[in-house]
């Protein structure tokens, strides 16, 4: 993706920049030799590039909203906005400084943290318009879930106009967005991601790389299908076990200890399931969103996936029973209702 050379960020020193892992021995010779006049210029006190970014956050969401916070936190210039006026004045209480829809200010950086692809088409190309009044050689990074198609033919204009795109969908939910522990991954140019490292190292704990413009997309529907998938198949296993008289947690410890483990075992389970929290911040009509967009993708390609029908049809089935409000960690309530039972449940002690 073409990019101006002199459209590189300005620098300054920003001492409480959060950036730990330190430069290898090229990158710091590198940065030596462009700020010969002062070799620490633009690092903080372990060596890390605190390049400055200006930043516009658009859609202040539980992900959005902290996203913000955390690079504001990071020592980035941020500017928040969204079409709420309660989201607005919410971030706003919280020291961050915000701007209506159609009062953006010129940023390196528009982020972009919406519900549909429907949304971020508008925002792109119409209001506020970011095709026409982003400076060019700025970047425009969706962190949505996002339809793949959507997003390539999105890029293809970002791209045509003198911008640069990354798709970067997320996951960790509202609480690694606020710990700056997400996971990212990637569509777009190396480039651009080399130029957005810092604001990335800031964002998550891990960001990867899979492939051109809309690839992000397509790998967090395949991840999220995955998710939804073993959300149901864990439940049936949780409760074939129970009816058997094996307590669920000691089921959990015994799969997480083997080849059945995921997420959702190890986190979603203990975390927010069997805890009774169900406050995870992802709700089902999201997840039912993302299933909807990964089986369209599929069918666009003329590709069977029998057991992906299933999964969308299972998370539909209950649609009148288990509203779109819900936490998406609900669906397996019908499933675990099953696995009542008058047995007492077998004392399992862990084995190593």
């Amino acid at each position: 993706m073409a990019r101006r050379p002199d459209a590189g960020f300005r620098r300054r020193r920003r001492g409480r920049a959060r950036y730990e892992r330190p430069l290898c021995n090229q990158q710091r010779r590198e940065q030596s030799i462009r700020h010969n006049d002062n070799p620490g210029a633009g690092m903080n006190k372990v060596g890390r590039n605190t390049d400055d970014m200006n930043i516009v956050v658009i859609g202040l969401g539980q992900m959005g909203g902290n996203m913000a916070m955390t690079l504001h936190a990071a020592g980035f210039t941020v500017t928040g906005t969204d079409v709420a006026d309660a989201a607005r004045d919410n971030l706003a209480a919280r020291g961050l400084s915000v701007t209506p829809l159609d009062a953006l200010p010129e940023a390196d950086v528009y982020l972009l943290s919406l519900p549909t692809s429907a949304h971020v088409r508008e925002v792109i190309e119409t209001s506020p318009g970011l095709l026409q009044r982003a400076p060019r050689g700025s970047v425009i990074v969706d962190t949505s879930t996002s339809d793949p198609a959507v997003t390539r033919a999105l890029a293809g204009k970002v791209v045509e106009a003198g911008l640069e795109w990354l798709d970067a969908p997320v996951s960790g939910g509202p609480a690694g967005a606020a710990s700056g522990a997400l996971g990212m991954l990637l569509g777009g140019e190396s480039a651009s991601i080399a130029r957005l490292a810092p604001m990335l190292e800031a964002m998550s704990a891990r960001h990867t790389h899979v492939g051109p413009a809309g690839s992000g997309h397509v790998v967090k529907l395949a991840n999220n299908y995955l998710c939804a998938a073993h959300l149901i198949t864990t439940a049936e296993a949780v409760t074939l076990a129970a009816r058997a008289g094996v307590d669920p947690a000691a089921c959990l410890a015994g799969l997480n200890s083997s080849s059945g483990r995921s997420a959702v075992s190890e986190v979603n389970f203990p975390k927010w399931i069997l805890s009774d929290a169900f406050d995870s911040g992802f709700t089902t009509g999201l997840m039912r969103k993302d299933l909807r967009l990964a089986r369209d993708a599929a069918n666009d390609m003329g590709l069977p996936l029998e057991l992906l029908e299933r999964v969308v049809a299972r998370w539909h089935d209950d649609a009148a029973g288990l509203p779109d409000a819900a936490d998406f960690n609900r669906i397996t309530d019908t499933i675990l209702a099953q696995a009542r039972t008058d047995a007492p449940f077998a004392n399992q002690e862990e084995t190593r």
